[in-house]
């Protein structure tokens, strides 16, 4: 079999099974937003936290929650990084650096995992058990209380109240990211996975010095860091480690964990706002991106350029050879389009191009399908943006499920999309005119500078996965790279709540027959033409600066 008819069917694999379990997980997540029903340990935790769960809040209130529970994360985990050196199970690691405890420790809770540290060689058992896999699981339910939050504005009329926020946030964790988790893990552990406690050993000797190993719960973590579109892995290597990954099989489930629930949850969208089809147009649009990403990036690294290149069959540099360029394409794509930034591949390795399409696939904002929750309250406000386009085109006063988009809501939507890019070229420029981030570059010229655009990019969008080839463990980029996450992750979060609740406060209006129907094919196209117009006006000098260049070079 070729490689590439191997890719072709990895591919088609992977669209079956998430297409198998879409209405299953999409309706059960539905009931678990929608129920008025406690679980006893839900029950418990309200009672250790103080939290009253059936009281209803508007978006101010539910902003303040989301934002003291992010603080005192922040805090925890800086914390345990900086007290490292005197806690059990250390494996003999000293406390991590100021900047660096600040940096990961905003980097989990914002749902990042940028990672300007050596996994295997920083953080003992205690740190990463009981404070990084446990901002795996929080961050991302944060995310979806987020995105539901936004459905409910949708889908309630006359009442600025959008849930609870501590609701939301236990039940997302309790009963769906655990479970699904905890299943998850048994099958890593199953094809090959670590998971136990054990400490640092020496397995071998290698050119007069020794290999040295240590284990963890790896298993566990991997599952709930491909789940929850985090993406930070137990060792240096990430995905590409065949302790975190394998086989080609645990390769393509991982890429299936990666996106089950962002997929799912359009399904959740269109059964919380009485509407499936409407559902189905968000997961068209995610779908028709993501499909023709993976396309596009199987095509630049099959493409034979270069007698290297045409003996090899594709680009193989930078690349697991148990995945092959098929395996390492689709999941280059799927951690980029979603929030994830787990790797099994060296991006920097990458063609031009292909180092580019990673790029572009943050720079969209990570909607397709995003990652978990921000994927889809992204994709929800490109479509205000798009429907507030077509009421340009036609004259007439733009409507989004049944509910006006007036100047109030479009100037939110307007100012969530250009959080991110102002403060990836802001950084990325700051970081080029100065002259001691440079020092940080493996490369000069474009390539240098794609690892710095990248870099911001992938920190401001809240992915975590870099190009490699940058040193990104100094003051600079560890604050400024901080900074970006912080501002990335939670100043679109206060417009998302702001246009929910001013959602939530209108009357429906009724459907007419000038009505928009946003459930058309015609909308998803539309959609898809927005989003990729809005990035490439925002991001094309840029590009072509960077990957472009070093592509047509």
């Amino acid at each position: 079999m070729g490689s590439q008819l191997a890719a072709v069917l990895q591919l088609l694999a992977l669209i079956g099974a998430l297409a198998l379990v879409h209405v299953p997980l999409g309706a059960y997540m539905a009931r678990v937003y929608s129920s008025d029903k406690h679980l006893r340990v839900e029950k418990w935790i309200y009672k250790g936290i103080g939290a009253h769960p059936d009281t209803q809040m508007r978006w101010p209130a539910y902003l303040r929650s989301l934002l003291a529970f992010s603080a005192v994360g922040v805090l925890f985990l800086y914390l345990l990084q900086r007290l490292q050196g005197v806690l059990p199970g250390s494996l003999g690691f000293a406390s991590v650096s100021p900047a660096q405890s600040f940096n990961t420790a905003v980097s989990f809770v914002t749902n990042t995992n940028w990672q300007s540290y050596s996994g295997e060689q920083t953080m003992g058992h205690v740190v990463q058990t009981a404070g990084l896999a446990v901002q795996n699981f929080v961050s991302a339910a944060v995310g979806i209380a987020v995105a539901v939050a936004l459905v409910r504005g949708f889908a309630r009329a006359r009442t600025g109240e959008l849930g609870n926020f501590w609701a939301d946030l236990v039940r997302g964790t309790v009963r769906v990211l655990v479970p699904i988790a905890a299943v998850a893990a048994v099958v890593l552990v199953a094809c090959g996975a670590l998971q136990n406690f054990s400490g640092i050993h020496e397995v071998g000797q290698f050119m007069g010095g020794s290999q040295q190993w240590n284990g963890g719960a790896v298993a566990s973590q991997e599952a709930i860091k491909e789940l929850g579109t985090n993406g930070g892995g137990y060792f240096n290597a990430n995905s590409a480690h065949p302790f975190e990954n394998p086989t080609p099989f645990t390769n393509l489930f991982e890429i299936f964990l990666i996106l089950v629930i962002p997929f799912s949850l359009t399904r959740t969208f269109g059964l919380m706002v009485g509407s499936v089809r409407q559902g189905y147009a968000i997961l068209a649009t995610m779908g028709t991106i993501w499909v023709g990403f993976v396309a596009l990036m199987m095509w630049t690294e099959f493409a034979h350029h270069g007698p290297a290149l045409q003996a090899a069959g594709a680009s193989l540099e930078g690349k697991e050879v148990r995945f092959g360029v098929g395996g390492s394409s689709i999941f280059a794509v799927s951690t980029t389009l979603t929030s994830t930034g787990a790797v099994d591949s060296f991006h920097s390795s990458f063609t031009g191009l292909g180092g580019g399409i990673t790029m572009l696939g943050m720079m969209l904002g990570e909607i397709a399908p995003g990652g978990v929750g921000s994927g889809l309250y992204g994709m929800l406000i490109m479509a205000v943006i798009a429907v507030f386009i077509a009421g340009l085109m036609v004259g007439r006063t733009p409507e989004y499920l049944g509910k006006k988009i007036g100047s109030r809501e479009i100037k939110l939507a307007a100012v969530y999309i250009l959080i991110t890019p102002a403060l990836v070229l802001v950084f990325s420029a700051a970081s080029m005119a100065l002259p001691t981030p440079s020092h940080s570059m493996l490369n000069s010229g474009a390539h240098g500078f794609s690892e710095v655009l990248y870099a911001f990019t992938s920190a401001a969008n809240n992915n975590g996965s870099a190009f490699a080839g940058l040193n990104a463990n100094t003051d600079w980029f560890n604050t400024m790279t901080g900074l970006a996450m912080l501002l990335g992750r939670f100043l679109p979060m206060v417009f998302v709540l702001a246009l929910a609740g001013s959602l939530a406060e209108q009357q429906p209006v009724p459907l007419t027959a000038g009505t928009l129907r946003t459930e058309k094919p015609l909308f998803t196209s539309l959609l898809v033409g927005a989003i990729l117009i809005i990035t490439g006006l925002t991001y094309f000098p840029a590009l072509a600066l960077g990957p472009l260049a070093e592509g047509l070079a």
